[in-house]
């Protein structure tokens, strides 16, 4: 083998033919390509700005939301019963006309009539903002319902399981329980 040829081989290509030319070789790139790189991260950093704003606006309004919520939320328990008060006041006002009565009246037919127009009015005004008495005489004791104070015996078998007494009613409003009725029961 000549020298020449034995070069060749341990010295690599002598040629420019010979020489590795692919532009997809790392370091290849071009100066024009460096500033589109620039360009797209300019971009890239605004577009993560706009979301980082937009994501803080809406923390902030939900922030702002939630707040509101609470506000009106404590608003609305504080005054819930206003509505309720401001119709008992007539009643009020009715128990204050009968208390002047009692004193100077000698008649007590006309205070009877009188207190009991007074009750009627009351039961009236809560009757209209959905409160409702429980009827518990003769029915069956139900422990959802009723809370039994004391159970007594009863002559009569078809009693045994029932409401024989009421002590305290039991109220419902807008037909959800409120109140249980403390009656006794037959044994």
């Amino acid at each position: 083998m000549p020298m020449s040829e034995m070069n060749r081989k341990n010295n690599g290509p002598d040629t420019p033919e010979d020489l590795n030319t692919d532009e997809n070789i790392a370091g290849t790139t071009h100066l024009s390509e460096m500033s589109a790189t620039d360009e797209e991260m300019d971009r890239l950093r605004d577009e993560l700005q706009e979301q980082k704003d937009k994501y803080l606006r809406l923390f902030a309004e939900f922030d702002n939301f939630r707040k509101r919520s609470a506000r009106e939320s404590l608003e609305l328990r504080q005054t819930a019963g206003k509505e309720v008060i401001v119709a008992l006041l007539e009643v009020l006002d009715d128990c204050d006309r009968a208390e002047k009565q009692l004193l100077s009246a000698d008649n007590i037919d006309q205070i009877r009539e009188g207190v009991q127009l007074v009750f009627s009015k009351l039961r009236a005004a809560l009757q209209a903002r959905g409160l409702k008495a429980m009827n518990s005489i003769n029915t069956d004791f139900d422990v959802e319902k009723h809370e039994a104070i004391t159970e007594i015996p009863v002559p009569n078998p078809a009693q045994k399981g029932k409401v024989i007494d009421e002590i305290q009613k039991g109220y419902y409003l807008n037909d959800k329980l409120i109140r249980h009725a403390k009656v006794v029961v037959g044994n």
